[in-house]
């Protein structure tokens, strides 16, 4: 079978058996009625530009809305039967190609994200900057329902910030979550004996005690990052003085109009407001509105979010798998309420 990026058809480099979920319980016997599905998947990958918004009459200029959700991390997110995405790698992809294009005159940032890993959100904030500093093209960071901790440390990087009324934001701050295991392992009988090169090399083990002097060595690794997530707020709400930004930098969360209050963002809208704002922003009247996907993906409408980023495989019991990564101790900024 042959299908291309245009909707023609061109060679299928392969063929991915997807396991619907009924056909999953009927093989296990406990459905009369079953089925597979086969889905070709494109040979070539790279995105597509789909227009989720077509402005009447004939324009060529482009708003492009790129989506960043989800956990920002430095690494693939893969699904339970999914190969998934990396990230920083996917918004990086969708930058490059809004950059390319002369016909896309500015971007909207759709936020929906507690934030992540340090790096992560520092590597996305500096591939924003660097998109406005070589193309010249406006920024505007639209929040959805959370736009926490790296995931606003990222949004400084934006000409402007507008949040719908109903989403929060803030988080300004750095955890390392940590944990001990030792008092649980004790009543079972087993203990850590671990050979190390020097006496900070276990540093935050879980399988003991943390020390006084490593806790102070992490806390002061903690502080450094902060110091970095202030600077960057600093930088990017220049209304705003750095004694400001410390005392609303205590890592809580913000509504919108709390957020408006305290100058993190610089008013609230709609996607419709940012989208506005990024056209006023790049001096044109008239765009159509696109978003960039995989093959095969399908966007409606504006309000659509880019499809399973693997076409071809399905989550059949629809587990949200996102937090398995931190299993090993990473520095994060991250929103998250379960600690």
């Amino acid at each position: 079978m042959v299908c291309n990026r245009h909707g023609r058809f061109s060679r299928i480099s392969r063929v991915t058996w997807v396991i619907a979920w009924g056909g999953l319980v009927g093989s296990l016997g406990c459905s009369p009625s079953g089925g597979f599905k086969i889905t070709p998947v494109p040979s070539d990958r790279s995105l597509e530009e789909r227009i989720v918004e077509r402005h009447p009459g004939w324009v060529s200029d482009r708003i492009a809305i790129i989506d960043i959700s989800g956990i920002l991390m430095n690494a693939r997110t893969p699904g339970l039967l999914s190969e998934g995405e990396h990230p920083v790698s996917l918004t990086v992809e969708k930058l490059a190609a809004a950059a390319a294009d002369k016909r896309v005159k500015a971007i909207v940032l759709r936020i929906n994200s507690p934030g992540g890993t340090v790096t992560a959100s520092d590597i996305l904030h500096e591939e924003i900057s660097r998109f406005r500093r070589n193309t010249g093209k406006p920024v505007v960071a639209f929040f959805m329902d959370v736009a926490a901790s790296g995931a606003y440390y990222l949004a400084c990087a934006a000409d402007e910030i507008i949040a719908q009324r109903s989403g929060v934001t803030g988080s300004i701050g750095v955890i390392m979550q940590m944990f001990d295991f030792s008092g649980t392992l004790a009543k079972i009988g087993i203990f850590s004996d671990a050979i190390t090169s020097g006496p900070m090399k276990d540093a935050g083990s879980p399988f003991r005690k943390m020390r006084p002097k490593e806790r102070e060595l992490l806390q002061t690794l903690v502080n450094g990052f902060y110091e970095q997530f202030v600077d960057i707020v600093d930088a990017g709400r220049p209304q705003l003085t750095r004694d400001e930004i410390v005392k609303l930098a205590d890592g809580r969360i913000y509504s919108a109009s709390q957020a408006l209050e305290h100058g993190l963002i610089d008013r609230i809208g709609t996607l419709r407001d940012a989208i506005a704002s990024a056209k006023k922003r790049a001096g044109i009247k008239a765009a159509h509105t696109v978003v960039y996907q995989r093959p095969l993906a399908w966007s409606p409408n504006i309000y659509a979010q880019a499809a399973s980023p693997s076409p071809s495989v399905v989550n059949i019991l629809g587990i949200d798998l996102s937090y398995i990564w931190t299993n090993m101790p990473r520095f994060l900024y991250i929103w998250s309420p379960s600690g």
